[in-house]
């Protein structure tokens, strides 16, 4: 089969395209399932470089979100078969893995994966639609919804807005009666922040956010009286903008934080947290219960995955890579092998 392989960390040039890489073999319990699309993810491009702490297997495939069509079942796999179109949830919450990290993922035309990890999946939902909803979509789903709380009324400011968590934020926070408030690096991302329902869209690389928040929202004062401030705040970037949104947040206002893409040890000014008793909350990854939820939100019309326009076949998955890599994405990047 073909597959986009790394035998090492490193840059774009990893990346090899194999063309008679080895076919996988369902052990019992496994699903060989045929690749349709494959979403790219921040964390392809963290897998790829490496990262602290984890140890890769190499040579593997990566890609965490995959679709398709199964191809072949394992001997003791019941209630599916050859032809059953699925979703792939990576997270192997069985036997400890994660796709496309400690096992090879859907950067390939065939997947071996454990039967449990798939979803049936409606035909009603395009293969692209499902691949991009996991890892970026229920992750955005459990931390503004489960974990955050977000309630109708609310004004919820998103930092990143423009990539695959972050426009699923946009449309969460909508769905939910919340004000949107959206920052991202370009006009045309801004436009189109603004079309999925962001109520205000701030251009971070011409103005200061920080200061348009104050003028746009007031600040938290020592005193209850004259408040002013954001309700919440989704910050998975990390790095610079960590104090800088703890200055816009209300008093009891909430951050909401699920990863660190600029940055996992940023510059910490406590005096805020307990000045106007902030409140950090932490979401780290997402449940079955998620997925579960978005494919319905994606069924009934509620919920429309933001797709980058592109689509780009398994040779090119180096330009794929190279959007994240250069933040020029918008929505989630489809491989489709």
């Amino acid at each position: 089969m073909r597959a986009v392989v790394i035998r090492e960390h490193g840059g774009l040039e990893k990346l090899t395209l194999e063309a008679n890489y080895r076919n996988p073999q369902p052990g019992p319990s496994d699903v060989i399932v045929r690749v349709r699309a494959c979403a790219l993810n921040y964390h392809d491009v963290f897998t790829r470089k490496g990262m602290p702490g984890i140890k890769i297997p190499f040579p593997l495939i990566m890609g965490i979100d995959a679709s398709g069509d199964i191809e072949a079942v394992g001997s003791a796999v019941t209630g599916l078969h050859p032809g059953d179109r699925v979703l792939v949830d990576p997270i192997d919450r069985v036997g400890r893995g994660f796709m496309g990290e400690t096992f090879d993922g859907g950067l390939a035309e065939l997947v071996r994966v454990p039967a449990h990890m798939c979803i049936p999946l409606d035909p009603a939902i395009g293969y692209a639609e499902a691949a991009a909803l996991p890892t970026a979509y229920g992750t955005a789903h459990r931390m503004v919804l489960e974990r955050g709380k977000l309630r109708a009324g609310e004004t919820i400011l998103i930092l990143g807005a423009s990539g695959g968590v972050g426009t699923c934020c946009v449309q969460l926070a909508r769905r939910a009666g919340a004000r949107v408030v959206a920052c991202a690096s370009s006009k045309e991302k801004l436009d189109r922040l603004r079309a999925l329902g962001a109520d205000v869209a701030i251009n971070y690389a011409t103005v200061d956010w920080v200061a348009e928040c104050h003028r746009l929202f007031g600040r938290a004062r020592t005193s209850r009286r004259d408040e002013g401030g954001i309700d919440v705040v989704v910050n998975f970037t990390g790095g610079e903008t960590w104090t800088k949104a703890l200055r816009v947040l209300r008093r009891d206002g909430r951050m909401l934080t699920c990863g660190a893409t600029a940055g996992y040890d940023p510059p910490e000014d406590i005096r805020f947290i307990w000045t106007f008793e902030l409140n950090i909350v932490g979401s780290n990854g997402w449940a079955r219960t998620d997925v579960l939820a978005l494919l319905a939100m994606v069924k009934d019309g509620s919920l429309t995955p933001v797709l980058h326009p592109e689509r780009f076949p398994l040779e090119r998955t180096g330009d794929a890579m190279r959007l994240l890599d250069e933040r020029g994405v918008f929505g989630k990047v489809i491989v489709a092998p």
